[in-house]
């Protein structure tokens, strides 16, 4: 979808909650890969690549100058041999995600026990986490932010991510820097409090 496309796409959704809600994500996003930042890793289900928003979070991070927008695609499945190294990065790179990255997570149908693992392993290590879906309750729980489009939605998960991608990389895009460390200090707090105790010697 060209620039030309979204725009459209824009004015056919201002004044809904879309509009809003996309552009508030994208903050969320911008403000957590901000230039202290430590790097975007985005991965989806096991049936799902986000293929297409990788894309669109590449050329919006050259057209902005935001290179921070330019995401890691961490994929399920490696096809031995035959994937360059930028398309060769595993599910074990979240095993080392740590505070400063940002993990988004998109995933059109049920994540699975595995990803839900993972990412909720990541969150304790300290990365921010966040969410594009279609409203799945545990990986919701688990995200620092998330933003769902129900199937039963008008507009669906693919409209989305060009909506988030293009917002992501609009200048005047106002990103809530200061709310959006509160609320990471307070779930890193909350993770610390209800982790289990540690392993007697």
């Amino acid at each position: 979808m060209d620039a030309v496309r979204v725009a459209l796409l824009r004015d056919m959704l201002a004044g809904t909650e879309w509009l809003r809600a996309t552009r508030r994500f994208a903050g969320s996003l911008r403000a957590s890969v901000g230039p202290r930042g430590g790097g975007l890793l985005l991965v989806g289900s096991e049936e799902y690549e986000p293929w297409h928003l990788a894309a669109h979070l590449d050329d919006e991070a050259a057209w902005s100058g935001l290179p921070e927008l330019s995401p890691t695609l961490v994929r399920h499945r490696i096809p031995h041999g035959a994937a360059p190294a930028h398309l060769s990065v595993g599910l074990d790179r979240l095993e080392c995600a740590r505070r400063g990255e940002t993990l988004l997570v998109v995933a059109p149908d049920d994540p699975g026990p595995g990803l839900l693992e993972r990412v909720h392993d990541a969150r304790r290590s300290g990365a921010t986490v966040l969410a594009l879906d279609a409203g799945h309750a545990d990986l919701h729980a688990l995200a620092h932010d998330a933003l769902a489009a129900p199937t039963d939605a008008d507009v669906g998960l693919d409209t989305l991510q060009h909506l988030v991608s293009a917002a992501a990389g609009d200048p005047g895009l106002p990103t809530p820097r200061t709310r959006h460390r509160f609320h990471d200090r307070l779930a890193r707090l909350a993770d610390r409090l209800t982790a289990p105790p540690p392993a007697p010697w």
